[in-house]
């Protein structure tokens, strides 16, 4: 086998995290190469709607990435903010009761602490930020640091102007070592690729990436649905969600859950989520789901009841069980780092995540203590 090194670092996954890691280790002075086995975005990515959320996050670990993870999208924006179509609409996290709206201030009230800027609005003054809203809500929290991107083409901008080499259509089937046992690249379908660090940003299947270099990580998929309308005029001006969707996110149940997510877009149609369950990679489309996320809709917003539905697509977050990712070395094998299992983050969460894994290739201290996202922390029986 010959030696002779392909690049300095291997990102294995052409979604949005492996995009951000390429794109910032480029910057940091690294040659990268990205192999996928289908195209950018392909995955998990070209499934989701680019929510780059702060509103969701309880005071801890990803809350301060999320919080990093935002000033460095404001920074790309300024670059590419057309391009990936960047909208800074901030997040309305509405309550039907009062008591509902009272656990929604005090949740608001650690974040507030943390650094999150969260303004409380009376029910009375709710048709003052979304005018189409029902009638009869308690309040809501506003959080005008929650933004969004279109995720294939963030994704795909990323990637072009990286620097990074792209190849596709490329699926690794297995890792190099060295005699000493630490990574030397992976190998392909279509030939090796050498390099002494390999990053698995594989998403939701992180888990067969890990076990080709022969460690275990639990990531398991977390199917859900998204339902897209025709396009309208901008009627729904921020990400409008009802104040459970902090506990869906949260929860560690297998079972079907479902809480309205409504948000416009830049071209126009409305995106309806979110549900969230653990069916494997069953991809068939579910009725009842669909239905459970058009009700939610439009008990928020009731003009929806008139509005077609177009399409609807699904795609499976990748989910560890302590719903924080996976960023940085693997201590049980040399040379391999990961990052994944950001479950439905992973577009808010890419570029703080790339931006800590280059400074830790690039030999300095991350930004962010990266020990509550070590890839090592679970025990072998959960694995």
């Amino acid at each position: 086998m010959s030696t002779r090194l392909t690049c300095d670092v291997v990102v294995v996954g052409a979604g949005m995290v492996g995009a951000a890691c390429a794109w910032y280790a480029v910057r940091a002075g690294l040659d990268v190469v990205l192999v996928d086995r289908g195209p950018v975005a392909g995955g998990t990515t070209g499934a989701g709607e680019g929510n780059l959320l702060v509103s969701d996050k309880e005071p801890g670990p990803e809350l301060r990435l999320a919080l990093l993870s935002g000033r460095l999208w404001a920074g790309l924006a300024e670059e590419l903010g057309e391009a990936i179509e960047y909208e800074a609409k901030g997040g309305l996290v509405v309550a039907s009761t009062p008591e509902g709206l009272t656990a929604l201030e005090t949740f608001a009230a650690g974040q507030r602490a943390a650094g999150v800027t969260a303004r409380p609005v009376p029910g009375d003054q709710l048709h003052d930020v979304e005018p189409h809203l029902a009638s009869g809500l308690a309040g809501a929290v506003h959080y005008p640091q929650d933004t969004q991107v279109m995720p294939a083409l963030a994704a795909a901008h990323l990637v072009r102007s990286s620097g990074a080499r792209l190849l596709t259509g490329r699926t690794v089937t297995g890792v190099l070592r060295a005699t000493d046992g630490s990574l030397r690249g992976v190998r392909t379908d279509q030939g090796d690729l050498h390099a002494p660090v390999v990053v698995n940003a594989a998403g939701t299947w992180g888990a067969e990436v890990a076990a080709l270099a022969g460690v275990p990580l639990p990531v398991l998929p977390r199917r859900g649905f998204v339902l897209v309308t025709e396009p309208l005029p901008r009627r729904v001006r921020h990400k409008v969600y009802a104040a459970d969707y902090v506990a869906d996110v949260a929860s560690d149940s297998a079972a079907l859950q479902s809480s309205p997510v409504v948000e416009g877009t830049a071209a126009g149609p409305i995106l309806i989520g979110a549900s969230r369950e653990r069916a494997g990679f069953d991809r068939s489309f579910s009725l009842p789901v669909v239905r459970a996320l058009a009700a939610g809709a439009t008990r928020l917003f009731p003009f929806l009841s008139d509005v077609r539905a177009l399409r609807t697509y699904v795609g499976f977050r990748p989910y560890l069980p302590d719903h924080l990712p996976a960023i940085g070395p693997d201590a049980r094998v040399p040379g391999l780092f990961h990052a994944c299992g950001h479950e439905g983050a992973g577009i808010g969460l890419a570029t703080g995540t790339g931006h800590l894994l280059a400074q830790v290739l690039a030999g300095r201290t991350p930004d962010l203590d990266l020990a509550p996202f070590r890839p090592d922390r679970f025990p072998e029986e959960v694995a």
